[in-house]
């Protein structure tokens, strides 16, 4: 046997007979590399097992094993911009014989990564590294098995190649099944209080059809619960229908799902800028067929967007799963493969849009409390109906959204629940929002938002 070592690589290379009647045990650790393994050592390092399987099936009476362990940081290698888990230690270790690559054994490899007890909300995963993946290669676990411990967790793969140990977030599987109830409950009650808001806007539309800005503010809230409603039916069909559904049909309802959850994120966008243009740009402000052109944007960029991702094929099956591996839901969505996808066209598209909203909330906030400590704004408005407003307006504005960048982390779980309940009940927020808003004394607060930019005597004129 022979070592060597750099700074982030140490290697070992063994000559072994043809004639080996035992499997070949390797120890391995991050900081002294690999070594035979010695029956009498006591440790916490790891360990390879080698099958006699594999060198039988050489041509040559000796082969050459090389093993590496490899420290990924010191490298910089084997980077994967889709990894969404952690190499455990930062180590790789690669592993071949011969000349020859060798995939298809009937009795496997087996790698043995010692590590603490693993904290709550993170499960491990047997990997290796498939340069095929992606531009620039990527981990994968096929043909990997993964038998988690308390103590180290044991990786049974049928190839010889570079493994690792990942560690990624995961849920309970009660947590997980808990989450699913909540969600579907929601998504039904938020549905029948969808339907609901978009019929008492349409009332509201046809009584007041001479009042043009709020009608505009109305079709807004209108297309923007259209959204909400089509996104938590979409959820519904893709929970039912996707599992043992074929990939064609699974391809478009992953699609559609991203559709419609791209509408909700651009009509909260497009609600975001129309109080811009109230409250902030308000003077002389005419835009010709002002809401044909918000429905232009509102329904056909998330068209363009899905339809790109869709001919790169980001679009798949999706599944989810507990700490011990255990599949608990399969949805259509955005495939593992391609999930810087789901990050640019998801987070950082929401992300964008969320910091907008916020700063037109401040801004529309700002200027609220300026016109009702002036006694711009008359009438008797109680404490608490004010609140409702702004906390409507804050919902309105897709707030809850952002407890998405909570829910990840060892101490998500509540975060989970908070997001998947109010998300779920959007619809309803937004609901008695309105009721309270427009409902009963309708003229007085006709949008209060117009009462507002009357009582400033500016002039926003829109044509829907």
């Amino acid at each position: 046997a022979l070592r060597s070592g750099l700074a982030g690589l140490k290697v070992l290379l063994l000559n072994v007979s043809r004639a080996v009647t035992r499997d070949v045990l390797i120890t391995f650790s991050p900081m002294e590399g690999p070594r035979i393994l010695n029956m009498t050592e006591k440790g916490r390092a790891g360990k390879i097992q080698l099958p006699r399987e594999i060198f039988r099936s050489l041509s040559s009476q000796t082969a050459r094993v090389v093993v590496t362990v490899l420290n990924i940081q010191q490298l910089g290698m084997f980077k994967d911009v889709n990894q969404t888990g952690h190499v455990l230690d930062n180590t790789v270790v690669g592993i071949t014989v011969g000349e020859r690559s060798i995939s298809g054994l009937q009795d496997p490899v087996k790698l043995t990564f010692t590590h603490e007890q693993l904290p709550d909300g993170t499960t491990s995963q047997c990997v290796f590294w498939d340069p095929s993946k992606g531009q620039a290669g990527g981990w994968s676990s096929s043909g990997c098995a993964t038998r988690p411990g308390d103590k180290g967790t044991v990786c049974s793969c049928d190839h010889l190649t570079f493994f690792t140990l990942l560690l990624n977030p995961a849920l309970e599987g009660s947590t997980a099944q808990a989450l699913m109830a909540v969600a579907t409950a929601g998504c039904g009650v938020a549905m029948a209080f969808s339907i609901f808001t978009i019929a008492f806007c349409i009332f509201l539309r046809c009584r007041f059809r001479f009042e043009n800005t709020l009608r505009v503010n109305l079709g807004l809230h209108v297309n923007l619960v259209g959204s909400l409603f089509l996104l938590n039916l979409a959820f519904l069909l893709n929970s039912r229908l996707s599992a043992g559904s074929q990939l064609r049909t699974c391809k478009v309802l992953g699609g559609l799902t991203h559709y419609c959850l791209l509408c909700c994120f651009t009509w909260t966008a497009l609600e975001g800028c129309h109080l811009y243009l109230l409250f902030v740009k308000v003077l002389g402000t005419y835009i010709h067929h002002y809401l044909a052109k918000l429905c232009l944007v509102g329904w056909g960029f998330p068209a363009l967007v899905v339809g790109v991702a869709g001919v790169i094929g980001s679009y798949g099956e999706y599944c989810i799963q507990t700490m011990d591996h255990q599949v608990i839901a399969h949805l259509c969505w955005i495939t593992s493969k391609h999930l810087l996808v789901h990050y640019i066209t998801n987070c950082g598209y929401f992300g964008l849009i969320f910091l907008f909203n916020m700063a037109v909330f401040g801004v529309v906030t700002q200027k609220s409390c300026c016109l009702q400590g002036s006694g711009a704004i008359q009438g008797d408005r109680k404490a608490w109906k004010v609140a409702l407003v702004a906390v409507g307006l804050f919902c309105l504005l897709g707030a809850t959204w952002a407890l998405a960048f909570l829910t990840h982390g060892t101490s998500s779980a509540p975060m989970l629940y908070l997001f998947t309940i109010l998300n779920s009940l959007q619809g309803v927020f937004i609901f008695i929002w309105l009721v309270v808003l427009y409902y009963p004394k309708t003229k007085e607060t006709t949008g209060s938002l117009s009462n507002i930019i009357k009582q400033d005597k500016t002039t926003t004129v829109f044509q829907g």
